[in-house]
Order: structure tokens, then sequence, then C-alpha cells
């Protein structure tokens, strides 16, 4: 039997990390947004020292590794009460690329591995990138891939160009995907992760890229990286060669819940704030802009879409947790492009019920308009998911497409 209902122990947890992020968080909003994310450093890390104190700090990790050991169903609830203010999970140090890092790290990573990069990034005491995206090819076809590492002795000689490698700018080392086995047969066989400090010479972060005309820095920015004859040693290799996209297969599932669970958390700040707008907004006296039945519409319509993308997202993080990753490809396919589609279109009405407010960065709307809207486009876009599942589907039917 499915039962997605929150127990009395996760609700303990979740009920004070709720009001957290609204009495301490929230309030940083109003000037952090447009504060560049260096200057905001010292500020979050005394946020997160008081996460600390709390024992929230990290919590999708298991207790020997100092979290608390949720299973993804119940850190998917923890996700989207986080998503409420832009600075929830990195406070909480939940933050994409490192949770995904840190998974593959712990599942794949050698002791020697774990002691020198995941270690410190558990403890939230460095960052990290993953490399994978090239400029030059199709994001949507990942084996399609110009990076190359080429064995020299003891070490993995790296030559590449990437870009959207987010948040590099400050992070302590990358993970870079790079065709090791280029002779293989298998296109999913060619590819392996290998662990690149950014301190290496041949490491060039070229620019951070402007997205929607803000580059950003540090944490909340997305970099053009080349790779010169980077060098690094045999050992940096994660897992075995040639399994890279095995690795990025297992941290995509568990990612896709993490994402859409922030989104749905997004969604609701986006929803109080539209519902408060309409509610107080003095349109014509005595008449609120809550009576003009197109935004009673946008509050039926996004109430019923966050409830219903809600309920799909916790149905396959909890086939995820019962049955893997693979069994529950579709449900991972379908949530990825719907809630997607459905942030954009809450974000959009909020935005509107705001008028020329909501652009402006007096709400935190404008924020995740700019930098939510590639998630129609990063992992895969839209479309590659309505068709990958629309074939399976047809196939059980004994259709081919």
């Amino acid at each position: 039997m499915v039962d997605f209902s929150i127990s009395s122990d996760i609700q303990a947890i979740i009920d004070p990390i709720r009001a957290f992020v609204r009495d301490e968080l929230v309030p940083l909003e109003a000037d952090g947004l447009t504060t560049p994310f260096r200057q905001l450093i010292p500020t979050l890390k005394e946020k997160r020292a008081k996460v600390k104190e709390l024992g929230f700090f990290a919590p999708y990790l298991e207790k020997e590794h100092g979290g608390l050991g949720l299973s993804l169903l119940e850190f998917a609830h923890v996700s989207e009460a986080l998503a409420y203010s832009p600075f929830g999970h990195y406070v909480f140090n939940c933050q994409a690329p490192d949770i995904g890092n840190m998974e593959v790290l712990l599942q794949y990573g050698t002791q020697a591995q774990q002691a020198e990069f995941l270690g410190p990034l558990m403890r939230g005491d460095t960052r990290s990138c993953f490399s994978m995206t090239e400029p030059e090819n199709p994001g949507s076809n990942p084996v399609l891939m110009d990076t190359q590492a080429v064995l020299d002795g003891d070490e993995w000689v790296i030559n590449g160009h990437k870009w959207f490698t987010s948040s590099a700018d400050g992070s302590a080392f990358a993970i870079v995907m790079a065709v090791t086995e280029p002779d293989s047969d298998n296109p999913y066989a060619r590819a392996s992760q290998i662990l690149v400090p950014t301190s290496t010479p041949g490491f060039h972060l070229v620019r951070n890229i402007p997205i929607m005309g803000e580059a950003g820095e540090d944490y909340l920015s997305h970099a053009e990286v080349r790779y010169e004859n980077c060098r690094v040693p045999k050992d940096n290799l994660i897992g075995e060669r040639g399994q890279g996209f095995v690795i990025a297969q297992q941290r995509l599932g568990p990612g896709r819940i993490h994402h859409c669970m922030r989104w749905i958390g997004i969604c609701e700040r986006a929803f109080d704030l539209m519902c408060e707008r309409a509610a107080t907004r003095v349109i014509a006296p005595g008449r609120m802009l809550a009576s003009k039945q197109t935004i009673q519409n946008w509050v039926a319509e996004s109430r019923a879409e966050i409830n219903a993308a809600r309920l799909m997202v916790l149905e396959s993080a909890w086939r995820i947790d019962k049955e893997g990753s693979y069994a529950a490809r579709d449900s991972i396919s379908v949530i990825k492009f719907y809630v997607a589609g459905i942030l954009h279109r809450v974000l959009d009405r909020a935005i509107q019920t705001f008028g020329a407010r909501g652009i402006t960065e007096e709400t935190p709307l404008s924020f995740w308009y700019r930098h939510e809207r590639g998630a129609r486009i990063y992992d895969g876009p839209d479309e590659v998911h309505k068709a990958s599942v629309a074939k399976r589907i047809l196939k059980r039917y004994g259709g081919e497409a």
C-alpha cells in the first residue's frame, strides 16, 4: 500500500525547519537577493551554525555521517520546506550539485577520495561542481562528448570544453565527465567520472555565464570551464573506467526528486504571495483584486496543480525507495516535465498578480523566474522526457516510435 502520510517523527523535523526558514531566512531576502553572494556568506555561515546546533544540517545523510538518516520520501518533504526561501537548501547543506556529488562519493568513492573530498563537503567546509555539459554538443544527448581523459603513467590528462558547470566559482573540486574509452562499442560505456581539484593547473574557469543578464558569483553562478592538459592522479577516477553514465543515472533519480520537491516549495511560496497580494490589493473603493474571476481561476488552478504535482513526486520517491530508480524511470521522467511546467505557470501567475511590482526585486518572484526558467531545460529538456516516456509506454502496446 502506498502511504504518503507524514509520521509524527518526520513532522517533528519539518515543523522546526519550516519555522527556521520563515524566521531566519525569509527576512534576509529583502537585501540578500540583490547583494553579491560573497557578501552574504558570513551571514549564511552564521545561519548554518544555528542549523548545526539544531541538528538539522545535511539531513539526508545517514546518522553515522552527521545527518538524520531520512529516506528519499522523507527528505522530499524536507526539501519542499527548505525551498520556501532561496537560501534554504544552501543553509542546510542540501544544495545542488553538492548533494548529488556527496551521494556519488558515498556510493562509489574510495576511502581516500571520501577523506579528501567527501568529508569537507559533508561538513559544509567546501563546495563542489559537476562538469558535464559542453557548448559544442547537445545536452539532450550526453553521449556526444568531446572532452577526453587519457591515462599517462599515473595521471589522467584531461582536455575539453564545458559549460553550465554550476557553482564552479569558489568550488574546491569538480567531478568531470570525460571520454576515457573512445573505442567502446557501447556509447554509454565510453565516459568516466574523475575528481579534479579546481586549483589544478589546466583547470580554467573562463567566466560565469550570464543567466537572463545576471552572471552571479560563487554558489549562485554557472561557469564555462576549459580543461587544458589538466593532470590529476590516476586514483581520482570514481568507480570503474567507462562507468560514468551508470554513476550519472544513479544520481539522476534521487536528484529529480530533490529538484521537483524544491520546485513545489517555490510554488507554495509563490502561491502564498499571490493570494496575499490578491486579498489586500485595492483596485477600486471597496473592491479587492481577489474579486476578479481571473484571479480566482488562477488561485484554484494553482492549488490543484501544486497538490497534484506533490502527490506525483511523492509517489516517485516512494517507488525509488521501494524498487530503485530503474523501475521508477517513467514516473521520474513524468515529474520532471510536469512539475517544471507547473513551476513556470505558478510563478507567472504570481508575477502577473503583483503587476509591475512582480518584476522588481521587492519579492523573490523575479529571482525565481530568472533562475528557474532553466527547469524546463536542464537535466534534459521537457520535450526529451516526454518523448522518452511516450516511447516506453507505446512499446508496451506493441507500438514503435
